[in-house]
C-alpha cells in the first residue's frame, strides 16, 4: 500500500465515527450575528450622524435595516469568494485517470461541486441584497420612510443621483452573471474564473464612501480596495474550511495549509491598506476622541485579535488535523464568529461621519484628482515628482517579489533559468512602477498628452516584457508536477495554457480585435473618456484594461508562455502587419479630431500652467502614433527573427535527415531522376538500333543552302 493510500485509510478511519453534519445553520449565525453588531452600532450612532448631515430620521426600517443587509451582504460575498477560491485551488477535482496534464477537461469532484454550488447561490444572495439596497440607500441619504422609496421611479432617482446605489446596481448585475455562471459550469476551469468574477463583486462598493471623497482619495480608494478584498478571501477561505470540516471531505490538512499561507498574506495586506486608509482620512489625534476613531480603534483591536487567534489556531491544529478534526472546527467557528464582529464594526463606518479635513480649503485639482500638481511636467521633471501609487505600484512590487521567490525555487530544486526571461520581467514591472508612481503616473489624469504616453506604455510597453519574462513557465518549473490526481500550482499554470477561453482569446484574429477595441472604443465614444477620466473607479478601470488587452494580445504575439494554439511565426508576422495600420490610424484620427474630449473635467482642474487644450490634444494624437511604432516595430523584429530562426532550423533538419537517409521524400526524388534517367538511355539505344543511318550521318554532310540570290517571296507579294 502507497503512503497516500495508507494516508487516506488512516484519515477515513479517524472520521469513519463522526456524522456529516450541514453548514448552512452556522452560516445563517454568522450573517445574522454580523449584521446585529452593525445595526444595532448604527443605532447608538445614528443621531449623530444625521445631525451632523442635516438629514431627517428615516425611519427604523432604513435605521437598522441598511446596515443589517449590509454586514449580511459583506458576509455572503466573503463566503462566495472563499467557496470558489476552495473549489478552485484548496481540495481536488477528479482529474481524468489521475493524469494532471488533463486537469483542463476535469469536472469538480463531489466537494468542489458542492462549494461551488455555495458560491453561486451566495453570489445570487448577494445580489438580491443589492437591490434592496438601492432603495435603502435612498431612504437613508434623503430621510425618507422606506416604503416611499420603493416605487420603481424612485429606483431611477437613486441610481442617477446617488453614487452608493449605483454601486449597489452595478454590484447586482455582476453578482447576477457570476452566480448564474456558478450554476452552470461545473468543470474545475472555471473555478478560477468565478473567483475573479466574486472578487468584482465587491470592487464597486470599494470605490465609493468616504474613501472616494476628499483630498488623497487615490490613496484611499484604492487602500481600501485592497483591504476589502484581504478580508473577503480571509473571511470566506475559512467559512469554506468549515464547511468542509463539517461535511469529513478529503484534502482537509492541504486545504488548511494552503488556507494559512493565504490567510497571513490577507491578514498582512488588511493591516497596510487599513493604516494607509486611516491615516489617509483621520489624525492620530482623532483616534481616541472621536466617535469614528473609537470605531477604527474597535475594528483595530479586533483585527489584531484575529490575527493572533489565527496564528495560534494554525499553530496548533495543522499538526494534529487528521487525528482530530474536530478541534479545528470549534476554533474555527469562534474565529469566524469573531471575523462577523469585525465585520459589524466595519460596517458601521460607513454612517459615521469621518472628522473633519486636515485641509478644509482643498483646491479643485485636489478634490478631483486628489492632489495638487505646481508645474507643467517636461521629460526631465516628471523624474523628480513621485506619489507612490498604492495600487499599481504595490502590484508591481508584489509580482517582482513573486518571480524572484520562482527563481529561488527553481535553483532549490537544482534546475537553471535563463536570465533573460528575468530581465524582461525586471523592465516589466520596473516600468509598471515608474510610470504609475513617478510624475508620468501624476499628470496623466491632468493632460491629455501625459495621457496619451501612460496608456503606450500600459498597453504596448509593460506588457511586451512581461509576455517575454514566461511567467507561466516559471511557475511550472518552480513547482513540481502534483501526485496523480492531486495538482498543484505547477499542474494549475500548465492547465491555463490548454483552457478553452485562452484558445479563443488568442485566436489571431480575437485577439487583434480585442487589443484595437480597448483603444477605438475609449477614443471613439468620447462620453466613455470623460467617465474614465473623471471618476478615479474609470480610471482603475481603464489602466487594468490597458495591462490586460495588452498582455493578451503580446502572449499570443511572442510570448514566451505556452498557448494552447501555437501558430507559425509567420502567420503571427502576418497578422502583425496586417493589423499595424489600424493601431496608427487611431492616432491619426485624434491628430485630426477638432472636438476636444474630456474639455470639462479639464477645464475644472485649474493647472497653474497655461494650457491650449486641443493642441494638446493633437499632440496626444502624434504620441499615440508615434510611441505606437515603437513597440509594434520591435515586436515585427522579434517575429521576423523567429521566422528566420524557425526557417534555418526546418533547413538544418533537412539536411540532417537527408545526411542520414531519413528523408523519404529526397529518396522519391532521387527514384524519380533514376528512372527518367534509365528511360533516356533506353530511348537512345533505341534509336541507334532502328535509324542507324541518321544516327551515323556526320554534322559536315549537312547540304549547304544554294548559292546566288534567295527568293524573297514576301518582296514579291508586296510588289
Amino acid at each position: 500500500m502507497s503512503a497516500l493510500q495508507e494516508k487516506e485509510t488512516t484519515t477515513r478511519a479517524s472520521t469513519s465515527t463522526r456524522k456529516v453534519r450541514s453548514t448552512w445553520p452556522l452560516y445563517l449565525l454568522f450573517f445574522v450575528f454580523a449584521g446585529l453588531v452593525g445595526a444595532t452600532i448604527s443605532f447608538e450612532f445614528l443621531t449623530d450622524s444625521l445631525v451632523a448631515l442635516g438629514i431627517p430620521d428615516p425611519g427604523p426600517v432604513t435605521t437598522w435595516g441598511l446596515p443589517f443587509f449590509r454586514a449580511v451582504g459583506w458576509m455572503l460575498a466573503a463566503l462566495a469568494i472563499g467557496s470558489f477560491m476552495f473549489a478552485a485551488f484548496y481540495i481536488s477535482p477528479k482529474v481524468p485517470e489521475g493524469d494532471n496534464s488533463r486537469l483542463v477537461e476535469a469536472p469538480l469532484s463531489v466537494d468542489g461541486d458542492i462549494a461551488a454550488r455555495t458560491g453561486a447561490v451566495s453570489t445570487l444572495c448577494f445580489g438580491l441584497i443589492a437591490l434592496l439596497m438601492i432603495p435603502l440607500t435612498l431612504s437613508d441619504v434623503s430621510g425618507t420612510p422606506f416604503r416611499n422609496t420603493l416605487a420603481i421611479d424612485m429606483w431611477g432617482v437613486a441610481i442617477s443621483q446617488v453614487s452608493t446605489a449605483l454601486a449597489w446596481s452595478v454590484v447586482a448585475g455582476i453578482s447576477l452573471v457570476v452566480g448564474v455562471a456558478g450554476l452552470v459550469f461545473r468543470k474545475w476551469i472555471a473555478q478560477p474564473l468565478l473567483f475573479v468574477g466574486a472578487i468584482l463583486t465587491i470592487v464597486p462598493l470599494g470605490m465609493e464612501g468616504h474613501a472616494a471623497a476628499g483630498g488623497a482619495h487615490d490613496y484611499g480608494t484604492n487602500s481600501y480596495l485592497w483591504h476589502l478584498v484581504g478580508m473577503a478571501v480571509w473571511v470566506g477561505g475559512l467559512m469554506a474550511l468549515i464547511a468542509h470540516g463539517r461535511r469529513l471531505g478529503p484534502d482537509m490538512e492541504t486545504g488548511l495549509r494552503r488556507y494559512s499561507s493565504v490567510a497571513l498574506f490577507a491578514l498582512i495586506v488588511m493591516a497596510i491598506s487599513g493604516l494607509i486608509n486611516a491615516a489617509v482620512r483621520v489624525e492620530w489625534s482623532d483616534w481616541f476622541t472621536t466617535t469614528y476613531g473609537f470605531i477604527l480603534v474597535a475594528k483595530t483591536v479586533g483585527l489584531v485579535l484575529l490575527g493572533f487567534l489565527g496564528f495560534v489556531h494554525r499553530m496548533l491544529t495543522i499538526p494534529v488535523i487528521n487525528s482530530r478534526p474536530g478541534m479545528f472546527l470549534r476554533f474555527a467557528v469562534v474565529e469566524v464568529i469573531l471575523m462577523a464582529a469585525v465585520t459589524g464594526v466595519a460596517i458601521t463606518m460607513g454612517r459615521t461621519p469621518p472628522p473633519p479635513p486636515r485641509d478644509p480649503n482643498l483646491s479643485q485639482m485636489a478634490i478631483q484628482m486628489g492632489y495638487d500638481l505646481y508645474e507643467k511636467p517636461t521629460l526631465g521633471n516628471v523624474f523628480t515628482m513621485w506619489r507612490f501609487d498604492v495600487m499599481f505600484g504595490s502590484i508591481a512590487i508584489l509580482i517582482t517579489a513573486g518571480y524572484l521567490y520562482g527563481i529561488w525555487r527553481v535553483y532549490r530544486r537544482g534546475g537553471t533559468w535563463d536570465h533573460r526571461y528575468t530581465a524582461m520581467w525586471l523592465l516589466g514591472t520596473g516600468s509598471l512602477f515608474v510610470t504609475t508612481s513617478s510624475g508620468l503616473g501624476m499628470n496623466m489624469p491632468a493632460t491629455y498628452s501625459m495621457h496619451m504616453i501612460v496608456h503606450m506604455i500600459l498597453s504596448m510597453v509593460v506588457p511586451l516584457f512581461l509576455a517575454l519574462g514566461g511567467p507561466l513557465t516559471l511557475i511550472m518549473a518552480a513547482y513540481e508536477p502534483g501526485e496523480p490526481g492531486r495538482p498543484t500550482a505547477h499542474d494549475w499554470a500548465l492547465a491555463i495554457t490548454k483552457a478553452p477561453l485562452l484558445r479563443a482569446l488568442t485566436h489571431p484574429l480575437v485577439n487583434t480585435m480585442q487589443f484595437l477595441f480597448v483603444f477605438y472604443v475609449l477614443y471613439l465614444f468620447i462620453p466613455l473618456y470623460e467617465l474614465a477620466i473623471s471618476e478615479h473607479a474609470g480610471h482603475l478601470a481603464m489602466n487594468w484594461a490597458f495591462l490586460i488587452s495588452g498582455y493578451l494580445y503580446f502572449w499570443e504575439l511572442v510570448g514566451t508562455d505556452p498557448v494552447p494554439v501555437k501558430r507559425p511565426t509567420a502567420i503571427r508576422l502576418a497578422w502583425l502587419v496586417g493589423s499595424m495600420p489600424f493601431h496608427l490610424f487611431a492616432g491619426i484620427y485624434l491628430m485630426q479630431l477638432t472636438t476636444v474630449m474630456g474639455e470639462d473635467f479639464y477645464m475644472s482642474l485649474g493647472l497653474p500652467w497655461e494650457l491650449n487644450l486641443l493642441e494638446d490634444q493633437k499632440v496626444g494624437g502624434g504620441i499615440g502614433w508615434a510611441s505606437g511604432s515603437f513597440p509594434l516595430g520591435l515586436v515585427f523584429l522579434l517575429l521576423f527573427i523567429g521566422w528566420r530562426r524557425d526557417d534555418r532550423a526546418t533547413e538544418i533538419a533537412y539536411e540532417e535527415r537527408v545526411a542520414s537517409g531519413e528523408d523519404q521524400d529526397y529518396e522519391a526524388y532521387n527514384e524519380m531522376l533514376a528512372r527518367i534517367s534509365a528511360g533516356g538511355a533506353a530511348r537512345e539505344e533505341f534509336e541507334e538500333k532502328e535509324f542507324p543511318r541518321a544516327a551515323e550521318t556526320p554534322a559536315e554532310d549537312t547540304p549547304e543552302p544554294p548559292e546566288g540570290p534567295v527568293l524573297d517571296l514576301r518582296s514579291r507579294r508586296k510588289r
